[in-house]
């Protein structure tokens, strides 16, 4: 066992001392998938105030991202999509939330480079359409591309499955998602995870190393969410029904 550890009994200081109104916070997930549901009570709990949220989307109404725009702290978010979440798509329509949409694959790209220190880079994603408008524009082979600024945030909050001292993670399976991206895009990153390890993490298995990581939760334990259940019927159904 390491003699320092990131593990924390309670996140609840460090994550106080991170935030402040009009603060850039990266959150981890796709829709419930991967969403560090414990960490966003938290924020929620601190009462910031104006943020800036970036995340694929707000996930779905009362869980997740939703309970910051139930308690009316999000100014703008940064997303690819916000289909599920119907007071998000309501806030947006009525202009209550500034809203910048970005291409998925883009978004992802604008974290990742972040996380590895590149400014902006070119892309022929989004070329000729609402996405480049005010953009600068550049040609590559003949081919018009657009600039994008790569994403910074101020905080990250991300959901793995395993961590050690050291910060060292792993997701596991469609959680992995955007979780790895927001782990290195933020200035101090806040993980919770289902199993915490007294034991480090083989190298070979570490998805996400801990220097890009400054303090790791226990997840509150919780029924596993599922956005939207889709069943197949059983054999014996399904030779009735023929």
């Amino acid at each position: 066992m390491a003699d320092v550890t990131k593990f924390r009994h309670s996140v609840a200081e460090p994550l106080g001392a991170a935030l402040f109104d009009g603060c850039t916070i990266a959150v981890g997930g796709f829709g419930l998938s991967g969403s560090p549901f414990g960490l966003i009570q938290a924020v929620r709990d601190h009462g910031v105030r104006d943020l800036t949220i970036v995340s694929n989307n707000m996930g779905v109404d009362g869980k997740g991202l939703g309970l910051l725009l139930e308690s009316n702290q999000v100014a703008k978010v940064i997303a690819s999509y916000i289909g599920e979440n119907q007071l998000f798509a309501k806030r947006y329509l009525s202009g209550a939330i500034e809203v910048e949409f970005a291409p998925q694959g883009t978004l992802a790209e604008r974290l990742r480079a972040g996380g590895a220190g590149v400014a902006a880079f070119y892309t022929r994603t989004g070329v000729e359409t609402p996405i480049a408008e005010g953009k600068e524009h550049a040609e590559f082979d003949g081919q018009p591309h657009i600039l994008e600024r790569a994403i910074r945030a101020d905080v990250a909050l991300v959901r793995a499955y395993r961590a050690d001292p050291e910060g060292n993670l792993v997701y596991r399976k469609t959680a992995r998602n955007f979780n790895p991206l927001v782990a290195t895009a933020g200035r101090t990153t806040f993980v919770e995870a289902a199993l915490l390890q007294q034991d480090y993490i083989d190298p070979d298995q570490v998805h996400t190393p801990g220097i890009f990581v400054d303090h790791v939760v226990r997840a509150p334990m919780r029924e596993p969410e599922i956005e939207r259940l889709t069943v197949r019927p059983w054999p014996t159904e399904r030779a009735e029904r023929d």
